[in-house]
């Protein structure tokens, strides 16, 4: 169907200005090339830009924000 050669980040509003960023995956194929890496900074970084709150249900942005503390990340989590 196509889309199993394709990286996604699931995310979904769980409010007016917040926005719980749910699943990232990438195909086997593409693993270890830091994909995800860069689903999870272009999310974060949207939810700075837009002046959005998250919630990080994903394991893999929790990760992320714990190697990458920036405050204005930091700031916009919800718990």
């Amino acid at each position: 169907s196509g889309c199993h050669d394709k990286a996604v980040l699931l995310y979904e509003y769980v409010g007016k200005r917040i926005v719980d960023l749910q699943h990232t995956e990438v195909p086997d194929a593409y693993r270890g090339r830091g994909i995800a890496k860069h689903l999870a900074k272009a999310a974060l970084d949207f939810v700075v830009e837009e002046d959005l709150k998250a919630h990080l249900t994903c394991w893999y942005i929790q990760k992320y924000v714990k190697e990458n503390p920036l405050p204005q990340y930091l700031e916009r989590l919800q718990p």
